[in-house]
C-alpha cells in the first residue's frame, strides 16, 4: 500500500480556501480588472443562483478578458432570466427516479446519492441548479434510509456519490457513509462525481487520501473540467495525490457555447487532462436546464467537433459524445 509519505506535500486548508472564495460579483470583477458596464449582467440571475468562485480558480482567468472561458462559466448573465421553450427545472427527470430520499436510480445495478447541495463553485449551466436539496438529501438521517434501500436490493453493485458535490462534505462524514456501505456484500465499486480537484484542489488532502486508501472497493473519481485553462500545477498535484491513493480519474466535460465549442479547444483540453493523469471520458451535450439556454450547442455542431478530434488525436484522447435522455436505460452515446 502507498503511504501518505509517498504523496505530494499536504496542500493548504481547503476549508479556509472555501471561506475566502469570491461571493461578491464586484470583488471578482475588480480582481479581474473588469467593470459591470463591460458585461451583460443581471441582478436577478445572481439572486436566483448566487456567485461562488474559489480564488485559485479565479487566478486562472485572464485579467481584463470579459470573454475568458472560465469567467463565462460562473458569470451571472442577463440571458439566464429569459424563458426558453424546452429548458426546464428538472431536465433529466431526477425527481421521477428517486427510490428513497436522496437516492436516484436511472440505470441498472447502480444508484446515485445526492449527498449535499453544496459545491466549491457555482457553474451557471448546472443541471441541478433548481434541485430541491432541502427535501432530497441522502445524508439527512446519517445515511440510514439510503443504506437500508441499497441493502434491500442485491442487484445494486455500484454507488455513485454526487450532489451538489460530495467533497463539500467533511471527510469524516464520507467515511461514516462508506463504513456503512462496507457491510453490504453486493457493492463492488464506488464512484465520486466531483469538481473540487479541479476548482479547489486543496480539498485533496492527507485526510481525504487516507479515507480513499482504506476503502474496500475500486474507486473512480469522475472530475469535471471544461477547458484546458482550468488545469494548472495545483490540479496536477491533486490528481497525483488521488492516483497515489489508488483512485482512477476520468473527466466529463459539458460542451458550452463560446467556451469550448471547437475541436481545437476540446483537443487542448484532452491533452491537458492526460498530462495531469486524467482520462477523457464523456463530452456531454448541455442538459436543457432553465437559465442555461445561452450555453447550448446543437447536436450537428457537436458531432462535427468530435469528428475533427478523431482525425487529429488518438482514440483514447477523444471523449464519447453523449446526452442524457430521461427514461433511457443508459446515457445516449452519439459518437
Amino acid at each position: 500500500m502507498i503511504t501518505a509519505a509517498a504523496l505530494p506535500a499536504q496542500p493548504p486548508s481547503w476549508k479556509r480556501a472555501l471561506r475566502e472564495a469570491f461571493r461578491d460579483l464586484d470583488a471578482l470583477l475588480d480582481h479581474l480588472g473588469l467593470t459591470r458596464a463591460e458585461l451583460d449582467l443581471d441582478a436577478g440571475a445572481q439572486a436566483q443562483f448566487p456567485l461562488l468562485v474559489p480564488r485559485g480558480f479565479a487566478a486562472r482567468m485572464r485579467r481584463g478578458d470579459r470573454r475568458d472561458p472560465l469567467l463565462l462559466q460562473v458569470l451571472p448573465q442577463a440571458a439566464e432570466v429569459l424563458e426558453v421553450a424546452g429548458f426546464v427545472a428538472d431536465p433529466v427527470s431526477d425527481l421521477k427516479q428517486t427510490r428513497a430520499r436522496g437516492l436516484i436510480q436511472k440505470y441498472a445495478h447502480r444508484v446515485l446519492l445526492v449527498t449535499t447541495g453544496s459545491c466549491a463553485v457555482h457553474c451557471r449551466y448546472c443541471f441541478r441548479r433548481h434541485f430541491p436539496y432541502a427535501e432530497e438529501l441522502a445524508a439527512v438521517d446519517e445515511w440510514r434510509e439510503v443504506v437500508a434501500a441499497i441493502a434491500a436490493d442485491p442487484d445494486i453493485h455500484e454507488v455513485i456519490l454526487s450532489g451538489g458535490d460530495p467533497l463539500s462534505l467533511a471527510t469524516h462524514k464520507l467515511r461514516a457513509l462508506t463504513d456503512q456501505l462496507a457491510r453490504l456484500p453486493q457493492i463492488r465499486r464506488l464512484r465520486v462525481h466531483t469538481r473540487w480537484p479541479i476548482v479547489l484542489p486543496e480539498r485533496v488532502d492527507d485526510e481525504l487520501c487516507g479515507w480513499l486508501q482504506g476503502l474496500a472497493w475500486p474507486t473512480v473519481f469522475v472530475v469535471h473540467a471544461n477547458h484546458a485553462q482550468e488545469i494548472d500545477a495545483s490540479v496536477h498535484a491533486a490528481i497525483e495525490r488521488l492516483r497515489g491513493a489508488r483512485v482512477s480519474v476520468l473527466n466529463q466535460a459539458v460542451l458550452l457555447r463560446s467556451i469550448n465549442d471547437s475541436a481545437d479547444a476540446q483537443g487542448r483540453l484532452s491533452e491537458a487532462l492526460l498530462a495531469a493523469g486524467i482520462l477523457p471520458y464523456y463530452l456531454h451535450l448541455l442538459d436543457p436546464v432553465a437559465g442555461a439556454a445561452h450555453f447550448s450547442v446543437d447536436e450537428h455542431a457537436a458531432r462535427e467537433i468530435v469528428t475533427q478530434m478523431r482525425a487529429k488525436l488518438p482514440g483514447y484522447l477523444v471523449p464519447r459524445l453523449a446526452r442524457e435522455v430521461p427514461g433511457e436505460s443508459s446515457k445516449t452515446v452519439l459518437l
